[in-house]
């Protein structure tokens, strides 16, 4: 069905007339765009989104790039979805939003005291 065809009352009624097993049927009947199943989405790997994890933690881009050594260009690029980070950067992020504080106490030690 054709947008321009949603788009006109007639169609939108019966569209929306639809039961959640039509709506399946039609989805899974697309070759196209099938959904993706249970099997499908165990498969996925879920990468962790930069904007959550600097959100979570309530601190600015600027300071969530300095506290854990990451050009800021580099950040507000993940985060416009300009570029994706790679694997090595993704493990980064996933120990970053699992345990944020013992991420700055590593890269941030305490100055030992000269005498």
């Amino acid at each position: 069905m054709a947008a321009s065809e949603l788009s006109r009352p007639d169609k939108q009624q019966s569209v929306s007339k639809m039961t959640q097993k039509q709506i399946e049927a039609a989805a899974t009947a697309d070759r196209d765009n099938r959904p993706l199943s249970a099997n499908d989405l165990g498969r996925m790997k879920r990468t962790p989104q930069v904007r959550i994890i600097r959100r979570a933690l309530g601190i600015s881009q600027e300071d969530f790039a300095a506290r854990y050594h990451i050009p800021i260009g580099t950040l507000r690029d993940w985060e416009q979805g300009r570029v994706a980070p790679d694997q090595a950067a993704k493990a980064y992020l996933t120990v970053i939003a699992r345990n944020p504080e013992a991420v700055r106490k590593a890269l941030n030690p305490p100055q030992r005291a000269q005498l």
